[in-house]
C-alpha cells in the first residue's frame, strides 16, 4: 500500500478531487474480504535423503544416535564448510545454515550421523538408479516405479515428459490428523493450528508442477478425497486450473459404512475430474451405473416426447408451436402436419380419415409441440417420428428423435432394421447381455459393487503380497474405471500417478491394456516411508533410515515393488502363484499375469560439475531412455563416438558426426538425438542436418537449464 499512497500523492498535486475519488475507491477495496482460497503458504518442504553422500556444501542434520528417539536430536539445519579425512572416517565442520554469519558456533560430526536434507526451494540434479525390472513382451514400453519424494520425483518428469501426460490419477493423504501423512519429516496430527494450510500449501506445489506434465491439448487430472479436504481442495483446483471442466462425483467406497460417534457413517468418498479439453467417453457400463428413471440411457436410441414438458411448456411460450397433427389411428400414421392455430382458436379444422392431435397437457391446459410444422415435416420421412396409440385408441403420443440421437445413427452407433407403419426407424431386438448394458456417461453419483475398497483393495492386495499390509488401499476396478472413461480411445496414453502408495494405477493400467491390446505407460512415484510403529521398532533395534533392515520394509520396497511384480508376473515375493481371478470387465486367473514390462529405480542426487564433465552418464541413462518413451535397449555408458536404439541416439563426440547423421538417417523409428556438447554453433549445426522428424537435445546444458530454473521460488 505505501507505493499506492506515494502515486497518490503524486496524483494530488495534479488533480485533488480524482485523487479523493481513488483513495475512497481503494478503502472500499481493501475493506472487502479476498475472494476465493486463502491459506498460509508455509516455508517451503525440506526431505532427508538418507541415500545421499555428504558433500561441501550440503544442508545437514544430526541423526540421533542408533535407538535414540529423534525428537531428542538437534532438529537445525547445518550447512558443511569442509570435510576431513581421518583415521576414525570422514568428519564434517558446520556451521549452522540459520546463522553461518556467526563463525564461532561451529560443530562436527562424522559423515555416518548425518543425513542430507533437501529444501524444496533448492534445486538438484536427478539421476536414476535401477532396483530392478520384469520384462515379459519384447514388444511393449516399460511401465516406470520410481522411488523418491514426489515433488523432486515431479521435477524429474519435467524434463521427461513436460506437457505429455494424458492422464493423472492422484489419491494423496486425507489429513486425517492420524498421522497419515508428514510436513518437514514431522507428522501432521489433528491438533496442528495450521493442519488445513500445511496441507494445502503441500498440495499447491505438486499441482503447480503437474499443470506442466498435462497434455494442454487434452488430458485429465483425477483425485481421490474424503469430506475433510474436498471444499479446500476444489478451490485450490479451481485456481490452478481455470480453463479446466471440473467436476465432482461422489463414490460408495464401503457399502457397509465406516460407523462414527456422533455422526453419520461414512460409505463414499469424492472423485475431482479437472478435463483440459477433453470429455468423458461413453462406454458400455452395467445397469450399476444408471438409473433406471427419466430420461435414461437404455443402450439403443432414446425417443423423447414431442410435446414440450417442464419450463416453457405452455402454448404462450412458443405460440408457433401450437398446431394440429393429424392420425390415422388404425394403421397408425400421420397424414400430414397442420398449420400454427391463430391466436384464440383452439379448435383444429377437421380432416377426413383422421384424427386431429393437439399438444394438451394431462391437466387440460393447452401445450405446445418441441419443433415448428415445418421442422416435423422434414423429420418424419427421415423416420424420426413415432407413434404410440393405446389398444382402444384414447390416448395418442407422439415421439421424435432428436439430432444427436440421430447424429449416432448416422455414425453407425445403431443399427436400422427396417420402418414401421409410421414410417418411424427400427432397430434389431438386444439380446440378453446386450439388455443388462447400456452405452452411457453415468452421472455424478457412483453405487458400483466393484468399487469396494474393503473387497476390492484391502482383500485383493492380500492375495498378491500374503502377509503384508497396507492402509486403505484403493479399490483396483474402481481406479480401472475411473481411467477408462479418459484412455480408452488413447491407447498409447501416458497415466502418472505420484501419490502411488501400492502401485494400483500401474495394476489398473495393466488390466486396460489386457483389454485391448493398448500400449499404454504408467508412471509411478512413491517414496520408501516406513510406517509409525514399524519405525519405532526398528529404532529399538538400533536401526535408522539408510541402513538396509530399514529400507527393506518401506512402502516402495515392501509394498509397491513386490505388488507391481506379482501383478505382472503372476507370483507372490515368495515364488506361490498368485490365488483368485479378475472379475467384471474381464475374468481371468491372477496367475496369469500380463503381457507387460517395468522398471523400479530409485531417484539419487548428483553433482552438476560432475554432469557437465559427463561423469554421471550412468545416472542420467534412464532420463533419456524415459524421454524417449520407455521403450527398448538403453544406453547405458558413454562412448567414444555415438550410439543408438530403435527410439533414440547420444552422439558424444561431434567429430563422428557425419557417422551418426548416416545412422540416424536408417533408424526410421528413432525419435530423439541427444547431443553432448558445450559449443552452441556445433549444436545448432548438428540440428541442421538431422531429419525433421528427429527432436535434437543438448546435453548437458538442457538438463543442467532444466534443473536450475524449475526450482520452485517461495
Amino acid at each position: 500500500m505505501s507505493r499506492l499512497s506515494d502515486l497518490l500523492r503524486q496524483v494530488d498535486t495534479q488533480d485533488s478531487q480524482l485523487a479523493a475519488d481513488l483513495k475512497q475507491e481503494i478503502k472500499a477495496l481493501s475493506g472487502r474480504r479476498a475472494f476465493g482460497l486463502n491459506f498460509e503458504r508455509h516455508i517451503p518442504e525440506m526431505v532427508e535423503l538418507p541415500h545421499r553422500r555428504v558433500r561441501r556444501g550440503d544442508k545437514v542434520r544430526f541423526l540421533p544416535k542408533r535407538g535414540e528417539k529423534p525428537n531428542s536430536v538437534d532438529r537445525r539445519l547445518w550447512r558443511v564448510g569442509r570435510i576431513l579425512q581421518t583415521e576414525g572416517g570422514r568428519i564434517a565442520e558446520m556451521v549452522p545454515q540459520q546463522t553461518p554469519e556467526i563463525r564461532y558456533e561451529t560443530a562436527s560430526r562424522t559423515v555416518d550421523n548425518l543425513v542430507v536434507v533437501a529444501e524444496f526451494r533448492d534445486p538438484v540434479y536427478p539421476g536414476l538408479l535401477s532396483t530392478g525390472k520384469v520384462e515379459r513382451s519384447a514388444t511393449r514400453p516399460f511401465h516406470t516405479v520410481i522411488n523418491a519424494e514426489n515433488f523432486f520425483g515431479l521435477q524429474v518428469l519435467l524434463y521427461t515428459h513436460e506437457g505429455k501426460v494424458d492422464a493423472i490419477y492422484i489419491d494423496p493423504p486425507y489429513n486425517t490428523g492420524a498421522r497419515d501423512w508428514k510436513y518437514n519429516n514431522d507428522y501432521v496430527d489433528k491438533d496442528d493450528a495450521y493442519r488445513h494450510s500445511k496441507w494445502l500449501a503441500m498440495m499447491e506445489r505438486r499441482l503447480k508442477l503437474a499443470t506442466r506434465l498435462l497434455n494442454p491439448e487434452g488430458s485429465v487430472l483425477i483425485v481421490t478425497i474424503d469430506e475433510k479436504e474436498y471444499l479446500r481442495l476444489g478451490l485450490l483446483m479451481e485456481q490452478l486450473f481455470p480453463t479446466a471442466r471440473i467436476q465432482m462425483v461422489s463414490t460408495n467406497v464401503n457399502p457397509a459404512a465406516a460407523s462414527r460417534a456422533g455422526a453419520f457413517g461414512r460409505s463414499d468418498e469424492y472423485i475431482f475430474f479437472v478435463m483440459l479439453g477433453v470429455a468423458p467417453e461413453r462406454l458400455m457400463l452395467d445397469r450399476n451405473w444408471v438409473s433406471t428413471k427419466g430420461r435414461t440411457h437404455t443402450g439403443e436410441p432414446r425417443w423423447d416426447l414431442l410435446r414440450r414438458s417442464g419450463s416453457g411448456a405452455s402454448r404462450h411460450d412458443a405460440p408457433g408451436c401450437y398446431y394440429p397433427i393429424y392420425i390415422d389411428l388404425q394403421k397408425p400414421s400421420i397424414i400430414c402436419v397442420g398449420e400454427t392455430l391463430p391466436q384464440g382458436t383452439s379448435v383444429a379444422p377437421m380432416v377426413p380419415g383422421a384424427t386431429a392431435i393437439l399438444p394438451i397437457r394431462k391437466d387440460g391446459s393447452e401445450g405446445r409441440w418441441m419443433m415448428t410444422p415445418n421442422e416435423l415435416r422434414s423429420r418424419i420421412p427421415q423416420g424420426r417420428v413415432r407413434i404410440n396409440v393405446s389398444k382402444k385408441g384414447q390416448n395418442v403420443v407422439i415421439y421424435y428423435l432428436a439430432d444427436g440421437e440421430f447424429a449416432k445413427i448416422k455414425a453407425g452407433e445403431f443399427l436400422v432394421e427396417g420402418y414401421a407403419a409410421d414410417g418411424s426407424m427400427m432397430f434389431p431386438a438386444r439380446n440378453a447381455e446386450e439388455a443388462t448394458n447400456v452405452l452411457a456417461v453415468p452421472g455424478t453419483q457412483w453405487r458400483i459393487p466393484s468399487h469396494d475398497a474393503t473387497q476390492y483393495g484391502t482383500r485383493l492386495l492380500a492375495d498378491f503380497l500374503p502377509g503384508r499390509k497396507f492402509p486403505f488401499p484403493k479399490s483396483l476396478y474402481a481406479v480401472e474405471d475411473a481411467l477408462r472413461f479418459f484412455v480408452k480411445e488413447k491407447r498409447d496414453a501416458v497415466v502418472l500417478d505420484f501419490f502411488a502408495g501400492s502401485g494400483t494405477t500401474t495394476h489398473a493400467v495393466c488390466r486396460l491394456n489386457r483389454q485391448d491390446g493398448g500400449q499404454r505407460q504408467s508412471i509411478s512415484i512413491t517414496n520408501n516411508e516406513v510406517s509409525p510403529k514399524e519405525a519405532n521398532d526398528l529404532r529399538k533395534n538400533g536401526l535408522r533410515p539408510g541402513d538396509t533392515e530399514w529400507e527393506a520394509v518401506g512402502i516402495f520396497e515392501h509394498i509397491a515393488k513386490p505388488r507391481i511384480e506379482a501383478a505382472i508376473t503372476g507370483s507372490t515375493y515368495d515364488g506361490s502363484p498368485v490365488s483368485g481371478g479378475y472379475k467384471f470387465t474381464d475374468g481371468f486367473p491372477m496367475a496369469e499375469g500380463f503381457e507387460e514390462n517395468v522398471e523400479f529405480f530409485r531417484m539419487s542426487y548428483e553433482e552438476p560439475r560432475t554432469v557437465a564433465h559427463n561423469r554421471a552418464f550412468e545416472a542420467i541413462a534412464p532420463l533419456l531412455w524415459l524421454r524417449a518413451g520407455s521403450q527398448g535397449r538403453r544406453i547405458e555408458k558413454a562412448r567414444h563416438d555415438f550410439d543408438l536404439t530403435d527410439t533414440y541416439a547420444v552422439l558424444f563426440n561431434l567429430d563422428a558426426l557425419q557417422d551418426f547423421l548416416t545412422a540416424v538417417g536408417e533408424a526410421h523409428s528413432l525419435r530423439i538425438a541427444y547431443v553432448v556438447t558445450d559449443d552452441e554453433r556445433g549444436f545448432q549445426m548438428v540440428c541442421r542436418e538431422l531429419p525433421a522428424r528427429v527432436e535434437a537435445v543438448r546435453l548437458y546444458g538442457s538438463y543442467l537449464t532444466n534443473f536450475t530454473i524449475n526450482t520452485e521460488r517461495e
